[in-house]
């Protein structure tokens, strides 16, 4: 199973994403208000890198509550590590194990076409597993 089987049906205009110049406490409120983990972070229309709560709290650990006017380019992870639509699923979650990361931005043709997470790819994963048992106690019953 590849990516795109996983983001067939989502619209790019509706991937939460913030600024380069964003300044950290807007990105935090949107952090908490939408209940995600990450925003990809965009520059003239491509992605610069990614934000995460993760960024968020080393970067208090490191300079305090000062970090929170700052603006998001001086706390994201850059550059983004990236896929496309044709990746497949096992490849994408063997990136996120090795690199230790939970989100990806799918790009395709230089385009952020959506914002995927490591919850995406094992629902996928165990949705496929699900199918195989079914295909197998269908078989053994015939």
């Amino acid at each position: 199973m590849t990516i795109a089987k996983i983001i067939a049906g989502r619209r790019p205009e509706d991937i939460v994403s913030c600024d380069v110049s964003t300044p950290v406490s807007e990105a935090v409120q949107v952090l908490a208000g939408q209940r995600i983990g990450a925003l990809p972070v965009m520059r003239q229309g491509r992605v610069a890198g990614i934000v995460s709560e993760r960024d968020v709290i080393y970067r208090l650990a490191e300079k305090g509550r000062d970090c929170m006017d700052l603006a998001v380019r001086e706390i994201m992870t850059s550059p983004a590590v990236t896929v496309e639509p044709s990746t497949s699923v096992d490849e994408a979650l063997s990136m996120m194990t090795r690199r230790r990361f939970r989100h990806f931005p799918v790009v395709e043709k230089g385009r952020l076409v959506a914002f995927i997470s490591i919850g995406d790819l094992v629902k996928s994963k165990i949705e496929e597993v699900k199918h195989e048992a079914e295909a197998l106690r269908s078989y053994i019953q015939t």
